[in-house]
């Protein structure tokens, strides 16, 4: 039943949506985000560079420099920006690599993991970085690319570290099940491990990072529209719109840092599954 704040609201937006430029009407984001973007070098070429692979490539750029800078004449006693890179490989190392795997297969795999989290943060940063405004993420190429990496990564694990078929039959044949249900179990278990692991993790990061630019994109644009085509009282909208607009952005700040490392503990849970003996 509809309420008569719901009426009010309604009647509202119905005030304010003709009072838009052109065509009257507040166009909210779209897919148009994402795709068709022009090309920025190359174009026409395998090679072509658009804004998403230009913000890939400056993120990582950046971060790879930062570390360099940190790092390149580190000391015993370390300065302040040595430091900060030692804090910021510790927490992947302690954090994801030993408290997941282990001293001995956390070690071994723990340049990967670094290499994952700290990828996958600074392409996820770029979606509130001014001029950049798009996370590296948010197309599903990066995302997908990253699954495949943690695909590989717990396949090697299990076979080095179980051997090829007592892997295979780990996986696809657990201990402990009537061998009549391996009919049933083990075409489930191959789409559960080989297929939707890596498929998961992607659509989780990438629809994480759609979102949160959708709703950036949807309040900086509501605000410009309150601010600049609609007249007052019905302008003041736009105040809201831009709180409303700051407080997303911290909150995909956070995003950005919590769906990197929940991708990165998510691969060294499969890497620890796959390199156990059973499951």
């Amino acid at each position: 039943m509809e309420t008569p704040l719901s009426t009010s609201a309604l009647a509202t937006v119905a005030f304010i949506l003709p009072s838009a430029e052109g065509d009257g009407e507040f166009k909210a984001p779209g897919l148009e985000e994402f795709l068709g973007l022009p090309a920025l070098f190359f174009e026409g070429t395998p090679f072509e560079i658009n804004r998403i692979i230009m913000v890939r490539l400056i993120a990582l750029a950046i971060m790879a420099l930062l570390f360099y800078i940190a790092l390149r004449k580190s000391r015993i006693v370390p300065g302040r920006g040595q430091g900060a890179a030692e804090l910021a490989l510790d927490f992947v190392r302690v954090q994801i690599a030993e408290q997941v795997l282990g001293e001995r297969l956390g070690r071994r795999f723990l340049p990967l993991l670094a290499s994952l989290f700290f990828a996958i943060l600074a392409m996820n940063i770029t979606g509130i970085v001014p001029f950049a405004n798009i996370a590296g993420t948010s197309l599903v190429g990066m995302p997908l690319t990253m699954g495949l990496v943690a695909y590989v990564a717990f396949i090697y694990a299990g076979i080095r570290e179980v051997g090829g078929w007592p892997f295979i039959r780990n996986s696809l044949f657990p201990p402990g099940v009537p061998p009549f249900l391996y009919v049933v179990l083990a075409p489930v278990e191959f789409i559960n491990i080989f297929i939707m692991r890596p498929v998961s993790l992607a659509l989780r990061l990438l629809l994480n990072m759609m979102v949160g630019h959708l709703l950036l994109v949807l309040a900086f644009s509501a605000t410009n529209f309150f601010f600049v085509s609609v007249a007052l009282p019905a302008a003041s909208f736009g105040a809201l719109t831009l709180a409303g607009g700051i407080v997303i952005t911290l909150f995909e700040l956070l995003v950005a840092v919590l769906q990197a490392y929940v991708f990165t503990l998510l691969t060294a849970a499969y890497i620890q599954q796959a390199a156990s003996d059973h499951h």
